[in-house]
Formats: structure tokens, C-alpha cells, sequence
């Protein structure tokens, strides 16, 4: 037999046979075996086999979480901080940035145009009412004044001169017989009086007492010529003379008495007490009339001037309270009163300038400084009330929230609320509460609905121990 035929007869012996080779000269393809019965009904165990397990294990991981869950749920009490929602008064407290101005300010300037001769550094010193703050040159000044005194003792001599008469000696001898005549008048009365009494014991006859009181009257008549002489003399003296006399006196004392004041002038004195806070000028330096020397403050007592809108004020009135808290030093917070609102409201960002009076003894508060002022406004009684921290809003501009309130149950119940009036530790609520619940304020953060909770004791403060040696 030929190879050729073999090679035939062992083709179709494998065709015939299933052999995976369906033809020599095909590509090469592997045709599956199928399953046998045993083995496809083993398959088909496993498979449930798997399935039940799988189901098995799901059961029981979720009862078992469900079991956790609830052991959890029965188990789990919060500790909390607890405070009861009271009715009592509340007021919107409204701050505003204010300036502090001192209660009294004094710019002491130079009146006269000088040199400074004498003046200390003063600035952050304390000066009294009165005292000596600069001297100014004034020699000038003086020179001036002697010469202006000079000229009126002359214009003095000179109305003298007018008002007595034109002839000196004519003036002499009229004066001298007035007063010759008032002395003969005297003695005449003082001879009449003995005169009277002797001839009342009978010493002297009638004769001599008449003439005794001839001599009296006569010397009553030139004394009265006398005087009437003078008064004519002065009247008939030209009026506009006199008038002329008289203006000349008077300017000469007015030019005296100005340059008494510029000499005053040259002494500067303190008008108020109080610290300098400013020095414009020093010793050696020329001072110009009205220019500033130095600024003095009063600051013992301040006025703290802020604006405030207008609906604010409106709701304010002078003697409301008001704290206020300096920007610019470390003073702690100070209590004080509004003394003025303002009757003029500002245009431009509608405020109302109000001004709040403190003590200021100490020296806490600069002059020109910046402070919080702090009043309060929108004032309600008869308010639910609860701190601050029981009231979670849902933004921090927001008026409404939630609050935890604990109920008879001992479980925190979440409750909405919405707020009205706030202060840095307190809220008004206006719709959510009743007034006399229980409110978490502590241990409220992330707390859910309906969890038990236990309210936490407050620490009491150890007692302090006295010393052994103290104890009786």
C-alpha cells in the first residue's frame, strides 16, 4: 500500500471517530466535550451550595449591626449643660465707633508780636489755672508806658491850669482872701460866744455883746464874697477850654492804660487746668500776634461723641446708660451716661451724633483717642429669654434657629424657634417657647433628636484650707 493511501484511510478514521481534527488540511479548532450528567448535576449543587452560604452571611452581618444599633441606641446618654427660658427685661445692645474729647480745651495764643524769653517745654505736663507758661519781651513796652505817663502828668497840669485861671497870681490872692475870711469868721463867732456867756453872769454890758455880734456878721459876709468870688472867677473861664483840657486828660489815660494791658500781654498764664498736648513754639522764638503756643486739655472728665443711626437714637434719651471701651489703650471697659442727642440728624449716612460723659480721673482715656461705644436700645419687658449658646442659627445674620429642649422624658427634643432682641450673651425668642423649659446650652452641638441626656453637675469650688496655725 501506497503512503498516499494511508494517509487517506487515517483522515477518516479520525473524522469517524470525533477526533478534534475535523480535517487534516483545516485550520486547528478544539470542540468542547460536553458534561457528562454527574458532572453537570454537580455543578449545579455547588452552585446553590454558594448561594445559600451567600445568604447566610448577609443575614447575619445585618442582624447583627441591627443588634449593635439598638444596644447603642439604649445605651448612649449625653451630658449636658442645662438653663431654664426665663420672662425678664432685654435691650438690643447697638455699638458705634466714637472720638474722645476732652470736657474743656483751651489754645493759649500770643496777643502782642515778640520774642520769647522765657517759656519750659511743657507738652504731657500738667499746668494749673493762672500759673506762668511764657514770657514774652517787653522792654519796649515799658519805655512806651513811662513816656505815655510822662505825657499825662503834663496834660494834668495843664487842665489845672485851665480850670483855675489865666493869671496864677490873680488865682493866689483870691484863695488867700478865703481863706483869710473863713479864719475871721471863726474867730469873730468864738469872741461872740465868750462875749454871750459873760454877759449872761453879768460880766459885760449889752454894749459890748452887740458889738461883739457886729463883728460876727460882718466877717459871715466877706467869707461868703470870698467863696462867691472863686465860683465867679471858674464860671466866667471859656467852656470849651475846659472841654478841651478835660479830653486831653482823658486820652493820655487811655494810652496809659492800653499799654498797660500789652505789658499784661507779655505774661501768658494758663486759662484752664488741665495737660498740655500740644507746643507749637519754644523759648528764643519770635511769637506773632494770635499765633498758637501750646493746647490745653482738661481731660479729668471726657466726652465720647459717636454717631449712631437714626432709628437707634430714637430709641435713646439723655441719662440712658452706655459702656464704653477705648480701641487705642489696654483700659478695661467703662460705665457712663448719655448726656446729649444731637437735634440734627447727618444727610449723608442718616446718624445722630450722641454723647456719652465719663470720669476720666485716672488719665485712662487719651484726648482725640478712639472708643467703642456701646447703649442700649429697643428695650423689652416681660421677655422670653435664654443665653446665647442654647440657639443654633442657621446662619449668623439669621432669625431663625433651633434649640434643644429637654423634656420630661430626659431627651433632648430639637425645637425651631425664632429670634428677636440680642445681647453678647443672651436672645429673646419670640415664637418657639413658652418661657419656663429646660434648654441645652452646653453639649447642644451635633446632639440629635431624641437622645437621652443627663444633666451635668456644676464642680463645686474647693474650700480653702486655712493654715494649722490659723485654726483655734
Amino acid at each position: 500500500m501506497k503512503p498516499e493511501d494511508d494517509f487517506d484511510k487515517t483522515k477518516d478514521e479520525a473524522v469517524e471517530l470525533d477526533h478534534p481534527l475535523e480535517r487534516i488540511d483545516k485550520p486547528f479548532k478544539r470542540t468542547p466535550e460536553p458534561l457528562t450528567p454527574r458532572q453537570r448535576q454537580i455543578l449545579i449543587i455547588s452552585c446553590l451550595v454558594v448561594v445559600v452560604v451567600f445568604v447566610l452571611v448577609v443575614a447575619l452581618i445585618w442582624r447583627w449591626k441591627k443588634s449593635s444599633a439598638a444596644e447603642e441606641k439604649v445605651d448612649v446618654v449625653v451630658s449636658v449643660k442645662v438653663a431654664k427660658a426665663e420672662k425678664e427685661t432685654i435691650a438690643a445692645q447697638v455699638i458705634a465707633v466714637g472720638t474722645i474729647f476732652p470736657r474743656d480745651k483751651a489754645d493759649v495764643a500770643a496777643k502782642i508780636s515778640a520774642q520769647i524769653r522765657s517759656m519750659a517745654l511743657l507738652k504731657n505736663k500738667v499746668v494749673r489755672a493762672g500759673e506762668v507758661i511764657a514770657l514774652l519781651e517787653s522792654r519796649d513796652l515799658q519805655a512806651q508806658r513811662a513816656e505815655a505817663q510822662a505825657a499825662l502828668k503834663q496834660e494834668l497840669a495843664s487842665q489845672r491850669s485851665v480850670v483855675t485861671g489865666t493869671i496864677p497870681q490873680t488865682n493866689a490872692q483870691d484863695e488867700k482872701a478865703l481863706r483869710d475870711a473863713r479864719a475871721k469868721a471863726n474867730n469873730a463867732r468864738a469872741v461872740y460866744e465868750r462875749r454871750l456867756a459873760l454877759y449872761e453872769k453879768g460880766g459885760i454890758s449889752k454894749k459890748d455883746l452887740e458889738a461883739s455880734q457886729l463883728d460876727l456878721t460882718t466877717a459871715n459876709n466877706e467869707l461868703r464874697l470870698a467863696e462867691q468870688t472863686l465860683v465867679l472867677r471858674a464860671k466866667s473861664l471859656n467852656p470849651n477850654d475846659v472841654a478841651l483840657a478835660n479830653a486831653k486828660v482823658q486820652a493820655a489815660q487811655q494810652r496809659v492804660a492800653t499799654l498797660d494791658a500789652q505789658l499784661s500781654y507779655a505774661t501768658i498764664r494758663a486759662p484752664i487746668t488741665g495737660i498740655v498736648t500740644d507746643q507749637f513754639q519754644y523759648e528764643g522764638e519770635f511769637a506773632a500776634s494770635g499765633g498758637k503756643l501750646i493746647t490745653i486739655a482738661d481731660i479729668s472728665e471726657v466726652i465720647v461723641k459717636a454717631p449712631f443711626a437714626d432709628t437707634v437714637a430714637a430709641e435713646l434719651k439723655v441719662g440712658d446708660a452706655a459702656s464704653v471701651l477705648p480701641t487705642d489703650t489696654s483700659a478695661e471697659e467703662m460705665k457712663g451716661r448719655i448726656t446729649l442727642l444731637s437735634r440734627s440728624t447727618d444727610p449723608t449716612n442718616r446718624t445722630v451724633e450722641v454723647w456719652v460723659t465719663l470720669g476720666n480721673g485716672a488719665g485712662l482715656l487719651r484726648a482725640n483717642g478712639a472708643a467703642q461705644v456701646t447703649v442700649f436700645a429697643n428695650s423689652k419687658s416681660d421677655a422670653i429669654v435664654v443665653p446665647a449658646s442654647a440657639v443654633t442659627l442657621e446662619a449668623s445674620n439669621a432669625d431663625e434657629g433651633t434649640i434643644m429642649v429637654v423634656g420630661d422624658d430626659s431627651k433632648a427634643h430639637e425645637t425651631k424657634v425664632t429670634v428677636g432682641v440680642r445681647t453678647k450673651d443672651k436672645m429673646e425668642i419670640t415664637s418657639g417657647l413658652k418661657g419656663g423649659e429646660t434648654v441645652v446650652i452646653e453639649g447642644n452641638f451635633a446632639l440629635s433628636d431624641g437622645t437621652k441626656v443627663e444633666v451635668a453637675k456644676e464642680e463645686e469650688k474647693p474650700e480653702e484650707t486655712k493654715p494649722k496655725g490659723d485654726e483655734k
